[in-house]
């Protein structure tokens, strides 16, 4: 649109508000909730038909949550949380899809998002100090747009040659049939072993006739220890959730661990003592484990002897020693997500499941009737790849998003993504983005994270509005300073020492850059000093 007043391409005006919020996921709905309680005129767009986001898209065999439902939950309405009944101690995807449905429908959101809406391309208009947002279904304008797109919503689909010539069906994990899949009496390749993968492939093992997983990296993977929730457990947090939320704010990764964090270090623990204490933490399973010492994240002799323990794990639980020993990393442990599972090195005893080492051999093609490895077809009925997502900066950069002086936000992210606190872009005033990169988002539980974001956009909205400030921006000077920071922090560790999808290693040509920030409770300490502070290093005008 040339005129900001005119027509869009359908014939009608521009949708015009306060605040567009783009996704409706998690972030989606409170901001919606949010900015909507603080008088300000929202639309929600969603490219999906419902709510749920990440829950929304990824309805693989297995798919559940590696945070504890009670923590994996909203937080600012105690009525909320105290109606709300959890059945698992992870909640699997169609239960979290129900919370969210839940909660749209007790905060009415739906008739404020407009779902099967896709943008095209995002404008900010210099002269009228607003945003053009270009949908498939019209024109939006708005004062400032939240993307709350999102950390891991674009997927990542690898080129393989002649994938279009399989005669079979090919599924995502990120992007599931809503309808589900019938894998009984079928052979199925599966080709990846992230996180997706290890929740998925025993599920899809206990159906098929015969599973093929190709393999390029082993996974370090640790016992959820998955079970249905105790009803006093939930008692118990629902009688001291004030307190327990408090807790929560005060860890790294904004959750409670089911054992107090231990602060020694694992490279001097005795040798009866470090086992006893991994082998606890491995039998109460989930997050817990990797908080057993206080320098796992840290040390590379003390992480390489908690990887070590979990090797050692592979080859007791894994009969066949040349399986186990693919199955083995020898990487840094935790410096990838982190996987919890249900047996998942289990899954590869059984005499139908057979792994695929594409490590030195890479996939050659994809036939018409299979995979193509070293010469070799193996047969299959069909393909799922489990293949990721292209992080944190995907959904980002499809929506063509132009600043000041028409400068694309591909370009400004060109040496890698750049953000001041995680929440603004420089020379992109008046947007803000949700967990993105800069913030600890992915490192934490992301809920809490969210929750954090929205209150202070919101409370910064507010000001301006009070104000009758016009725009915000963040300087081109903090910009560059929280770059910094964000990899001096993260160097301080050892997890840029894998290629993860942290970097963006995953994605072809994607410039290498750390992007969350490890820590949630010194971030939230520096949002709420820039805020208190005039909102320094931000440009008001």
């Amino acid at each position: 649109m040339s005129s900001t007043d005119g027509l869009n391409s359908n014939g009608r005006r521009p949708d015009v508000r306060d605040v567009v919020v783009v996704g409706a996921g998690f972030a989606g709905m409170y901001s919606l909730h949010k900015l909507r309680e603080l008088g300000f005129d929202v639309a929600v767009v969603e490219r999906a038909d419902d709510m749920g986001g990440t829950w929304y898209w990824n309805r693989y065999p297995g798919a559940r949550c590696d945070v504890e439902s009670m923590q994996y939950s909203y937080s600012f309405d105690p009525e909320l949380e105290q109606e709300w009944e959890w059945s698992e101690r992870y909640s699997g995807q169609p239960e979290i899809l129900r919370y969210a449905n839940h909660v749209a429908d007790r905060y009415d959101l739906r008739r404020d998002i407009h779902f099967e809406t896709t943008v095209e391309r995002v404008d900010w208009d210099d002269d009228a100090h607003h945003w053009r947002l270009q949908t498939d279904r019209g024109l939006y304008r708005a004062r400032f747009v939240v993307m709350a797109t999102g950390c891991l919503s674009t997927t990542n689909m690898p080129y393989f040659e002649g994938a279009e010539t399989f005669a079979g069906p090919t599924y995502h994990t990120g992007n599931w049939p809503h309808e589900g899949v019938d894998f009984s009496g079928t052979s199925v390749a599966v080709i990846g072993t992230g996180s997706s993968a290890v929740q998925a492939i025993p599920v899809i093992a206990a159906e098929c006739r015969e599973l093929t997983v190709f393999q390029r990296t082993p996974n370090y993977s640790v016992p959820a220890r998955n079970e249905p929730l105790d009803p006093d457990e939930q008692a118990r947090w629902k009688s001291n959730y004030r307190d327990m939320r408090a807790k929560m704010l005060e860890q790294n990764a904004a959750m409670v661990q089911r054992l107090p964090d231990g602060e020694e270090l694992a490279k001097e623990a005795e040798a009866e003592e470090f086992y006893e204490r991994m082998q606890e933490r491995w039998d109460v399973g989930g997050f817990t484990f990797y908080r057993a010492y206080g320098d796992i994240a840290l040390d590379a002799e003390s992480n390489d002897r908690v990887a070590q323990f979990v090797r050692d794990k592979i080859g007791e639980v894994v009969d066949d020693p040349e399986v186990a020993a693919k199955l083995t990393p020898h990487n840094t442990i935790a410096c990838k997500r982190p996987c919890l599972d249900t047996n998942y090195y289990e899954t590869f005893n059984q005499p139908h499941v057979q792994l695929v080492d594409v490590s030195e051999n890479p996939i050659e093609r994809i036939s018409p009737a299979g995979v193509v490895v070293d010469g070799r077809e193996y047969p299959v009925d069909a393909i799922v790849y489990a293949t990721g997502f292209d992080a944190m900066t995907g959904t980002l950069l499809r929506m063509n998003i132009t600043g000041r002086g028409g400068v694309r936000l591909a370009d400004h992210w060109d040496a890698g993504p750049r953000t001041y606190l995680g929440l603004g872009v420089a020379g992109f005033p008046n947007m803000f983005t949700v967990s993105g990169p800069g913030s600890p988002s992915v490192l934490t539980n992301m809920i809490p994270s969210i929750e954090q974001h929205l209150d202070w956009i919101s409370r910064c909205l507010v000001e301006l509005r009070e104000r009758g400030t016009a725009t915000i921006e963040p300087e081109p000077d903090a910009e560059a300073y929280w770059v910094d920071y964000v990899n001096a922090v993260a160097d301080l560790t050892l997890y840029p020492t894998c290629n993860s999808w942290y970097l963006g290693a995953n994605i072809p040509g994607k410039t290498r850059v750390f992007m969350p920030l490890p820590g949630f409770p010194p971030y939230v300490e520096v949002c709420e000093d820039v805020a208190s502070d005039n909102y320094r290093g931000f440009a008001l005008a």
